[in-house]
């Protein structure tokens, strides 16, 4: 397995970066939040407390609202998902199963858990990188992709 250099963007990739820790860091010291996707997310459900809904759903439709303006201003930016919807939708379940069992999910544990050096979000992040890594192995064993 090799990676495609002519596709590789480290300045967009640097910058993408870069918006998540200060977006991070604005959240936490502004609001006291982390800025954990799935516990934001979380939070809008009908069974949550309503405390904190309002922010959640401002984080939400920012979190949308850029994705649908950079679809807009960059189409080329996306790129149509190789999967059926079927295997999107199990994997998208597999993915919330593991952000309940891990407490959290790679944005929560990776960006802000391993700034504030939390040995939970380091066990965290080594699992998810591990996971990630089996997966990639196996479905390009599986599929032939190189």
């Amino acid at each position: 397995m090799s990676v495609d250099l002519a596709s590789f963007t480290p300045a967009q990739s640097l910058a993408g970066g870069l918006l998540i820790g200060l977006a991070s860091a604005l959240l936490y010291a502004g609001a006291g939040r982390i800025a954990g996707i799935s516990g934001i997310c979380a939070g809008l459900l009908p069974r949550a407390p309503s405390e904190g809904r309002s922010w959640r759903a401002w984080f939400a439709v920012g979190l949308l609202g850029t994705s649908v303006l950079v679809a807009l201003v960059a189409p080329s930016a996306f790129t149509a998902p190789a999967a059926s919807l079927a295997a999107l939708v199990v994997a998208g379940l597999l993915v919330g199963v593991g952000t309940r069992l891990a407490n959290g999910c790679t944005s929560g544990h990776g960006v802000v858990g391993l700034s504030r050096l939390s040995p939970r979000s380091l066990a965290s992040v080594l699992t998810f990188m591990l996971s990630a890594g089996i997966t990639v192995l196996v479905t390009a064993h599986n599929t032939g992709a190189r």
